[in-house]
């Protein structure tokens, strides 16, 4: 290819808050980059603050893409996401720009790199329907309802997981398909084998924690109260991916007086400290192409994909 930096492409994941956005602006000014979200949060124009979406002084540096860009009231998908991944992966390619996807969305890069189950649009009454069900019904009923009509797809479900199995048993409606069925039958990766480099930054966990707690704190002491009151006084359906936010259900629950905000911190900043623990695992066991480095060891690697990039003009 005659692109300024062909097909190559660089990855950065990690769990929130190990220094992913740094590391990425660093590379994208050293090498010409393009910076592109991999973030399922960070796409949500009303949740700038509490998902610490890079800042409009950053964003003002160097072209950054997939940011913002999809309204709260959207239930955005990860089939969306690859749709719009592809538009910014060509807008790199024609102005030789080195493409940086950077979060910590396991599934947005797993469909990067291998691809992506098609599952059909499912019609907004079937959505609609299902969801008034769960609300009426409870959690427990859609499962024992799943477990009738797809046992397998239940079977492999938490009978707590409300999301999941509403999706489940809308695509079984939808479709007369078990969700597990349309995973085997997929787009192909924007990025095969040998095309990227990868790398996932491993802080230690109590560094990260800590790291994680203070962020929490400074995203609160920068607005992220206000934020949360504009976006909960829209009266958006609950299960929406953007109500769903880490830190956003408990501050939605502190606005109604529900709880102290030292309670909904609390209850915000262990929410995402399980998620990064989640991260960790699902990285290892799902994407194993990922270098994993400490965060004192990426200046280096840093250099490596910088050279790599510079290499391929």
């Amino acid at each position: 290819m005659s692109e300024r930096h062909s097909s190559k492409a660089v990855l950065i994941a990690g769990p929130t808050a190990s220094g992913k956005s740094a590391l990425a602006l660093e590379l994208a000014l050293s090498a010409g980059g393009i910076v592109i979200n991999a973030d399922s949060m960070q796409v949500y124009r009303d949740l700038r603050i509490i998902t610490a979406r890079p800042t409009q002084d950053e964003e003002a540096r160097i072209p950054h893409r997939l940011y913002g860009h999809v309204d709260a009231a959207v239930n955005f998908s990860a089939g969306a996401w690859v749709a719009d991944a592809a538009k910014a992966l060509e807008e790199a390619r024609i102005e030789g720009r080195l493409p940086i996807f950077i979060g910590g969305t396991g599934l947005y890069f797993k469909a990067l790199t291998a691809g992506l189950s098609v599952v059909p649009p499912i019609a907004a009454e079937i959505r609609e329907d299902v969801r008034a069900r769960l609300e009426r019904n409870g959690v427990e009923a859609l499962h024992a309802e799943l477990a009738r009509r797809d046992p397998r797809a239940a079977e492999r479900l938490n009978l707590r997981d409300r999301t999941r199995i509403a999706r489940a048993l809308e695509v079984i409606e939808a479709t007369g398909r078990s969700l597990l069925d349309w995973h085997h039958e997929g787009q192909p990766p924007l990025l095969p084998k040998d095309s990227f480099r990868a790398v996932f930054l491993a802080p230690e966990r109590d560094e990260l924690y800590a790291r994680i707690d203070a962020r929490f704190d400074a995203m609160l002491a920068a607005g992220a109260l206000t934020e949360i009151e504009q976006l909960a006084a829209r009266g958006l359906d609950p299960l929406l991916p953007a109500m769903k936010a880490h830190g956003v259900p408990a501050l939605i629950r502190q606005l109604r007086g529900e709880l102290s905000l030292e309670d909904a911190a609390m209850i915000g900043r262990a929410d995402t400290r399980h998620y990064a623990k989640r991260q960790f695992t699902w990285f290892r066991h799902q994407l194993p192409e990922f270098e994993w480095v400490k965060p004192d060891e990426a200046r280096g690697w840093l250099a490596g994909a910088a050279n790599a990039a510079r290499a391929s003009r």
